[in-house]
């Protein structure tokens, strides 16, 4: 397991194969979400984060001696916007540089207003903190990538895109040739670094709405693993030399996930779909306190709270998943 370095609020974190990581301090928190900088020919970084993130990613490129002018591509897994709200600002700062997005996600960041619309169901008040400004993305400067296509980032470095729904239909994952390394967007869960000094490689399933589907999701997860991929590039957060450990995780977790949606349904079928969450998202928390109680996790860990965050949207994405299927 890896995730190199600790980090300053400028500081990237070097992963070899001439590649780095800056922290983009989402939602306020170290090790949240990250950018990939991947140092070639072709300059390119893999995912921007939400606005508010765009001054620590400036930053880093900085610390890392990057004119954002040099940037050729700006890759995003996916559009939701911890992941990708922030490329109509960073542009601003970015003249050459081309957006590759997923041939479902083009049209929402051109035009970003029903990914605000969407987001602001999920974050309420907290919208704006968190996400705002959203810049629409000129469509001149988008560049789709369909399933199979490669790009070129030097003679030693290709990327090959695959299609990769489950999470969210408008998302690939990015086999890089270089590495051997898959960065899987949200495709196959979330990583916790935060466990790493205590020898626990954790990940969890990321289930947000409203596109979650677990079929589809376990689908994804098996056509990476084919890849045989040496390393994970998580978008929640860092880099996993354990690939192997992160495909178990997901298939150990994730029918916990969708068997806790179903019993709360079965359970309380007529109750608000707020309700219903808040039920799911009990449940899960106490099934992985009590998983990492016997990893010897002390409840003192910061983890827990992280964790609480994610369960809260991940219970609104399994409820909606389940809801549907009536």
């Amino acid at each position: 397991m890896t995730c190199e370095g600790r980090r300053t609020m400028t500081q990237p974190i070097s992963l070899g194969h001439r590649m780095s990581l800056i922290d983009l301090y989402d939602l306020r928190m170290p090790q949240r979400t990250g950018t990939y900088v991947l140092h070639e020919e072709n300059l390119a970084i893999i995912e921007t984060g939400p606005s508010p993130s765009v001054p620590h990613l400036l930053a880093g490129l900085k610390a890392l001696h990057i004119d954002p002018a040099d940037i050729r591509y700006i890759i995003v897994t996916h559009i939701h916007l911890d992941h990708a709200g922030g490329v109509g600002v960073l542009l601003e700062h970015c003249p050459n540089a081309t957006v590759i997005v997923h041939p479902k996600g083009k049209r929402h960041l051109a035009d970003p207003s029903r990914l605000i619309a969407g987001a602001k169901a999920v974050y309420g008040e907290q919208f704006d903190a968190l996400f705002d400004p959203i810049v629409p993305v000129p469509e001149e400067r988008l560049l789709v990538k369909e399933d199979g296509e490669t790009l070129v980032l030097s003679a030693e470095r290709t990327l090959t895109f695959y299609d990769t729904p489950g999470h969210a239909n408008h998302h690939f994952s990015i086999y890089d040739s270089y590495s051997g390394g898959v960065f899987t967007g949200d495709t196959i869960g979330v990583f916790y670094p935060q466990l790493q000094e205590a020898g626990l490689a954790f990940c969890l399933p990321s289930t947000s709405p409203n596109q979650f589907n677990p079929e589809a999701m376990k689908q994804s997860a098996e056509r990476l693993e084919k890849l045989n991929p040496t390393r994970i590039y998580f978008g929640h957060f860092g880099a996993l030399d354990q690939p192997e450990e992160a495909f178990r995780q997901l298939r150990f977790w994730l029918p916990k996930f969708v068997a806790a949606g179903k019993e709360v349904i079965a359970r309380h079928p007529e109750a608000p779909a707020a309700e219903q969450a808040k039920a799911v998202t009990k449940l899960l928390h106490n099934d992985i306190t009590a998983f990492l109680n016997e990893c010897s996790i002390p409840a003192s860990s910061p983890v827990y709270k992280v964790i609480e965050l994610d369960l809260q949207v991940c219970a609104m994405g399994i409820i909606d998943y389940w809801r549907k299927q009536r």
